[in-house]
Parts: C-alpha cells; structure tokens; sequence
C-alpha cells in the first residue's frame, strides 16, 4: 500500500477512504480534551488513535457558513456566504466541493448522511455535492407531546424544515430540553449511526469488488439545541457536579457590537424571552448539553466499533469536526454567534494511518479551512484550486510532526451591524469591527490576552497598542471581505 500523502496512479493501489464526522454545535468539552466530567469514551478512544489539535477554530460560529467553510475551504469573508440562508450555487455557482474534488480526481464515491450541509431557514444544502442522495433526517426533535404543546409545530421546526418561514414568532416555542426513556434510534442521530453502518457495510464490499475508495460525512445533531437525548444520557451526570460558568459578565470596555443576549436559545420553553436565565436553568441547560454529547458520543462509538469490525483503519482517514464551538453561560452568552473563544474554539481530531502517530496533540492553530487541502493531500490528491478561493493551509506537516507550524495564527469572523474579523495567536484574540465600505480609521477593536485573562474579562485594545498593531498587520494579510450577500437570522 502507498503511504498516505503520496501521489499515486489508482491502477497501483486504492486510495485511502476518507469518514468525515462531522458533530453540531460540539465545543472540545471532551474527555480527551481534558474536561474531567464529560462522559465522551468513544471520541477519546478516536482522539488516542491519531491527532488531537488544541487550538482548532471554525471560520464563522454559525451553522451553514461554518459547513460552507468546510466543504470549500474558503472563508466566509472570501465567498460572501454569510448566513443562514446564503444558497451556494447562487452565491459561488460554479465552486467546486471537497467530496466533488474527491469524485472527480480521485475516483471516489462520496455519500452524506445527516446534517452536512445546512438544511433549513431556507437553505437546500448542496445536492450536487455528493453522487448518493442525501440521507436526511431531523435536526429538530422532540417525543414527549408536552415539548411541543400537544404536537404543534414550533419555531425552530419550522425554520429546520423550511416551513411558515413568514410566520416564525406566531409559533410556539418548543422545550430547550427533554429526557424520555426510549432507545437511541427514537432520535435522529440513533438512526444517522445506523444507516452509516450499513454504507459502510455496503462500502466494504465494493472496496472487495472493485476498489472504489469511499468519502462518506455523516453529520449528527446534538448538542445542537434542543438538548434532547434518552434518559440514560442524562443520568450519567450529577447535575450538582457540572461546571459553571466563572465569569457571567459581559468584558470590560468591549464594544456594544460585539455583546449578545438572548438569540437563539430565547427560541425555547421556558428560557426568558429576553435570554436571561437563572441559575436553576443555567444548570439544567448545561446538564442537557453534556447528555446531549454523550449521546452523539454514543452514537460515533456505534459507527467506530462497525469500523472496526470491518477491519477498515488501515487505509481510512478518520476526522472529527465541531462546526464550531457553545457558550453555556459564560459572559452570560448562551449557543454561539459570537467572536468569543468559546463560540470559536472547535475539537478537530484526525487519524490518518502511517502518517498520524496515536496519542498525540498539537498546538498549531487550525481552521476549518485547512481540512480540505489536508485531505486532499493525505489522498494523493493534486491541491485544490478552485474556482472558489482556497484559504486552507495544508496540515500534511503537522500531522507528520507536532512541533510543525504551517501559520501563525487563526482568522474567523461575524457580520452584526458591522463585520467583525479576528486573529487568534496561541495568546492573544484581535477583533476589528468595521461596516463595509467603511473609513478603515473609524474600527474599533478588541484585544485579549489569554495568558493572564482566560475567561474574557477586559478588552486591552487601548491597552497595547504594540500588540494591537502587531495583529493589525496579520489581518492585512487576509483578502479584503466581500460584502453580504443574504441576511443572516
């Protein structure tokens, strides 16, 4: 077998697969990521095969930008797919996605199951994308009659389905969170894991017959909101054991245009509408998101042990992807949206044979950009190209060496009344904050130093002017951002 990583001719030898797990709204409060109360025994077992990166970032801490990121290796501010609802073949018609670059170079027979794409406020996803039709399921969810108030549709049903988009607030709203007793399959990520071990039953055997090298993503749902999962997934965790947000105040001196309340959790019963929720309810929505992890944590381990069974390590490159990170209460923010840290900072975990050792962390600092030019190379794939801009870096070198460093830092961004561009180092976060078009001198910044300031307290911008332009200068390196083309929720 060639090694991953080396170009070479399909008729000398198949080309490693390629499982890409791809988990909503997960932040690295994982076991392997050092959390002492996550109960995640699968993805740490995944994490001791190959490579953990500590430092990962999404590209923009929202749903369908972040999986747009993901599957063009742009950025946001690259393709102008903004939003929620941005549509890919209006904004980038002729882009080129990583399972399309896999088919179409490599030979591969790509499949999706699952939230891949966004699905919902709107969006279609990207049919095209793959050469199976998608296996769709919920995002949404509920069992217990009384989340919904007898069965009605809620707001974010409607939204996920693309249904009464005109008419979202005169819905109810459904239950932020619920625990029935049922098996693992009543819920949408039970059945996803299912039907992902059949397709990778079903690759198996092709593989037998003709070599055609797999790209399976499969997508699962929590801890997406609302946090429903079976009870045994609950009662894994002492609520009163929980961690609790340290720090439930907004940074000091931080501009108006970068703080949030309410949004997305205000969606749900009995959250306030005005998103401010007491301590009883901060535990509850967090004991929610940590059985909603084990859960999916459970469901990955069902696909893994398949995997496994089917002897299929040794020529799969593994990856698991956060679409980006959760606040769960800190600096009294709750899902994401954000610039913060805890919006942004993603679990990345990829396993690739002869090429990743086992065990091993790094802290270079990672994109979601980055996975489709790594892929592609570990694939003997030639480099992307395009049309679309490629603002991935290849990771290939550290995957081989901890110690490589391919960047120096991390770029994400929000639009809000003004577009907010980052640059995370391994110590600090710069957000500059400018509307397009805009006197570049009229931005305001943020600076943080996560040495002495971890937890977001005091913006130091005017502090360090030093620092601050230092990180000005790594922002002009970045293409100018093209302006919005849909609106964001």
């Amino acid at each position: 077998m060639t090694s991953l990583g080396q170009p070479h001719s399909q008729a000398e030898t198949t080309r490693p697969n390629v499982l890409l797990i791809l988990v909503d709204d997960l932040k690295p409060a994982l076991g392997c990521y050092g959390d002492p109360v996550a109960q995640t025994p699968n993805l740490d077992k995944l994490a001791s095969r190959g490579m953990r990166f500590d430092m990962a970032y999404c590209n923009q801490a929202v749903c369908a930008p972040s999986r747009f990121t993901l599957m063009l290796g742009s950025h946001s501010t690259s393709t102008g797919l903004y939003g929620l609802g941005s549509q890919l073949r209006q904004i980038v018609p002729d882009a080129v996605t990583m399972p399309q670059y896999f088919a179409k170079h490599g030979g591969y027979r790509t499949e999706s199951l699952g939230k891949v794409f966004h699905i919902g406020h709107g969006n279609e996803g990207d049919p095209v994308s793959f050469q199976v039709p998608h296996f769709k399921d919920k995002v949404i969810e509920y069992l217990d009659p009384d989340s919904t108030d007898g069965g009605k549709l809620t707001r974010e049903e409607a939204l996920f389905t693309n249904q009464k988009l005109g008419q979202i607030r005169s819905l109810p709203r459904g239950a932020a969170f619920e625990s029935p007793d049922v098996a693992d399959d009543q819920y949408a990520d039970g059945r996803v894991a299912a039907e992902t071990v059949e397709r990778l039953r079903a690759a198996k055997n092709r593989m037998s017959e003709d070599n055609t090298p797999f790209f399976i993503a499969a997508g699962f749902v929590r801890p997406h909101l609302p946090f429903s999962a079976p009870k045994k997934y609950w009662d894994m965790y002492d609520p009163m054991k929980l961690p609790m947000p340290s720090n439930v105040s907004f940074p000091r001196d931080a501009p108006n245009v970068a703080l949030k309340r309410g949004g997305e959790i205000a969606a749900y019963k009995p959250v306030p509408e005005d998103g401010n929720v007491d301590e009883a309810l901060k535990r509850e929505l967090i004991h929610g998101y940590y059985a909603s992890m084990s859960f999916v944590d459970a469901q990955i381990g069902k696909v893994l042990s398949e995997f496994d069974r089917l002897e299929l390590g040794e020529n799969t490159i593994v990856v698991l992807w956060g679409d980006h990170g959760f606040h769960l209460g800190d600096l009294g923010i709750w899902t994401k949206h954000t610039n913060y840290e805890q919006a942004n900072r993603i679990p990345i975990i990829i396993s690739a044979p002869g090429v990743t050792k086992p065990g091993t962390s790094t802290k270079q600092l990672a994109e979601t950009v980055d996975l489709f030019p790594t892929l592609a190379e570990l694939a003997g794939l030639p480099a992307p190209s395009g049309p679309q801009p490629i603002d991935g870096q290849s990771l290939v070198p550290v995957l081989k060496d901890p110690a490589a460093r391919v960047r120096d830092h991390a770029y994400h961004a929000y639009p809000k009344q003004k577009l907010g561009r980052a640059i995370r180092t391994e110590r600090y976060r710069m957000v500059q904050w400018l509307s397009q078009g805009e006197d570049p001198s009229n931005a305001v910044y943020e600076l943080y130093d996560y040495v002495n300031d971890p937890n977001e307290t005091q913006n130091i911008a005017a502090k360090e002017p030093e620092i601050l332009a230092r990180l000005q200068e790594m922002l002009e390196t970045h293409r100018p951002p093209v302006g919005k083309n849909q609106n964001r929720r």
